[in-house]
């Protein structure tokens, strides 16, 4: 699969503060890739180098296997990491004309774009009438008119409501399904899972994950658990390799899976050590749990 960006130990410092620390990643053609983390994390200083925005203090990065300049490979790149800035008493086609000069591309598919983002029916309204929501999506357009091999969207929902969130999330599918790669920088986890395919997720400027989404929530579950002799329970399943790790909070025993394994049998096997079971559930971790997980056990 074609490489469209390779970051190599790219390190940003702002005086004293470490925005990037040595992060490292690639990104290939056809996917959706989520950098995640919390507001600080790093994730819009790394955009800003790849983007050549923001110097780089150390470590490099290259655009389609290296070989073209990064000037040159920028024309194949949409981005939007700032809020929308267009004309205001302009149309969205005449702000859109004014791009095509700006980025010297033929002005012929505005009207494809604009379909795209289900704006057509407004392209005669000025800027100034718009929504924010539609602000943004008329922002995703402009960054489509040079028919990009990779859209990078800083933040794309922040600051919408919940149907301006679904339409640019179901924008972003659309434009995914046409073999468009995208990177994308949030801070919401529901975001990267029901959009993304890959996530690097970063911490105090350091990267932490960086995978398949699906992957990264592949965990086998967890019960949940109660009876009346919790100590022998709880003994059993400190010794037991079918789990990964046990806690104990409020009178309710969590056992964590390392394997598969269905209540059923579970059940059946705590019969057969004469442990009556009272409460017994079975859940499956969600992507929130397994990000506090990774964030947890990192180092500071």
């Amino acid at each position: 699969m074609e490489t469209i960006l390779n970051v190599n130990n790219l390190t940003k410092k702002f005086n004293f503060l470490t925005a990037v620390n040595d992060v490292s990643f690639e990104i290939k053609k056809g996917n959706v890739y989520g950098i995640l983390g919390p507001n600080g994390s790093g994730k819009s200083t790394t955009l800003g180098m790849v983007l050549n925005v923001v110097n780089e203090t150390s470590g490099s990065f290259s655009w389609f296997g290296g070989s073209t300049t990064t000037h040159e490979a920028l024309k194949k790149v949409g981005a939007i990491i700032e809020r929308p800035n267009f004309y205001p008493y302009m149309s969205a086609e005449q702000n859109l004309k004014l791009v095509c000069k700006i980025k010297e591309v033929s002005p012929d598919k505005i009207n494809e774009k604009l379909e795209l983002v289900g704006l057509l029916d407004r392209k005669d309204s000025k800027f100034r009438t718009y929504s924010l929501g539609m602000k943004q999506r008329l922002a995703i357009a402009s960054a489509l008119l040079n028919d990009p091999e990779i859209l990078i969207l800083d933040e794309p929902t922040n600051g919408l409501d919940p149907q301006g969130i679904h339409q640019i999330r179901s924008i972003i599918k659309k434009i995914a399904s046409t073999g468009t790669t995208i990177l994308l920088a949030s801070h919401l986890l529901d975001e990267v899972e029901k959009v993304c395919t890959h996530a690097i997720i970063l911490r105090k400027g350091h990267m932490i994950y960086c995978g398949r989404v699906d992957q990264m929530i592949a965990s086998h579950g967890y019960f949940e658990l109660k009876t009346k002799d919790m100590d022998t329970l709880l003994s059993y399943l400190q010794n037991n390799d079918h789990f990964s790790s046990i806690k104990q909070d409020n009178g309710l025993i969590t056992a964590f899976l390392s394997e598969p394994m269905d209540p059923a049998s579970f059940n059946q096997i705590m019969f057969d050590q004469n442990i009556v079971l009272s409460h017994l559930i079975w859940r499956k971790e969600s992507l929130e749990e397994q990000f506090l997980s990774l964030t947890n056990n990192s180092a500071n």
